[in-house]
């Protein structure tokens, strides 16, 4: 019999309500979603339908009104600031369309920077950022800075400071957004990639080419999920 993969994530019916003066907003509106070892998921929606809170709350940078989140079957409610920052720091790998990266750091020192809280020698730290910018092809571009990389080779450096901590799950926002179509297509295909050795990979995006490479499509809209499959 074959093995059930792992959940990762469960949310059961959360809401995100917003009071802006005498106006409520319900950005998200009594959505549930469960997320298991090894899935690749896009979450589409048009503009306000949710899905950058969604992912917010995904990627504990923001919690619920109501509702219940598990990560790896914790309470994520009843976690303090210092272990909803280690989730971020350690279980998630965040990769943004602005890239994010430190201008004045070169490749191999803004990959580290994760690390830093983390409990590794210099050492050690210095390996595995290394070893990361290798995953992602970028051996002979750990002393470059950013201003000397093209826009691609800034998502891979990106893509790499999000896998340096090996986490459970790597959260994409609009990766290819800021891409050309070239660079753009050797991004997903590195995603298909990180994909095929395991890891659980969710994306936000708006590009029907993202959306049919994933396994799996969530859409939102008005706050709700409008399909899941």
């Amino acid at each position: 019999m074959a093995k059930s993969k792992k959940e990762i994530i469960s949310i059961q019916r959360i809401s995100k309500i917003y009071h802006l003066g005498e106006t409520v907003v319900k950005a998200l509106d009594d959505v549930s979603l469960s997320i298991y070892e090894n899935d690749f998921i896009s979450i589409m929606g048009p503009s306000g339908s949710g899905k950058s809170t969604l992912m917010n709350i995904i990627g504990c940078l923001d919690v619920p009104s109501k509702g219940v989140y598990k990560f790896n079957n914790e309470l994520i409610s009843e976690m303090n600031d210092s272990q909803l920052a280690n989730i971020r720091n350690e279980k998630i790998g965040f990769v943004f369309q602005t890239f994010n990266l430190l201008p004045k750091l070169n490749s191999l020192q803004n990959v580290e920077v994760p690390l830093i809280y983390s409990s590794l020698g210099k050492t050690k730290r210095i390996e595995r950022s290394q070893e990361a910018l290798k995953i992602v092809g970028l051996s002979d571009r750990m002393t470059h800075k950013p201003n000397e990389l093209s826009g691609g080779q800034r998502q891979r450096v990106a893509i790499a400071r999000a896998l340096v901590n090996k986490p459970s799950i790597i959260l994409a926002d609009e990766p290819t957004g800021n891409l050309d179509s070239k660079s753009g297509e050797e991004i997903l295909k590195f995603f298909d990639e990180l994909h095929k050795a395991g890891n659980t990979l969710i994306i936000v995006t708006h590009e029907e080419s993202i959306a049919k490479r994933a396994q799996r499509r969530v859409e939102l809209f008005d706050g709700k999920v409008a399909l899941d499959e």
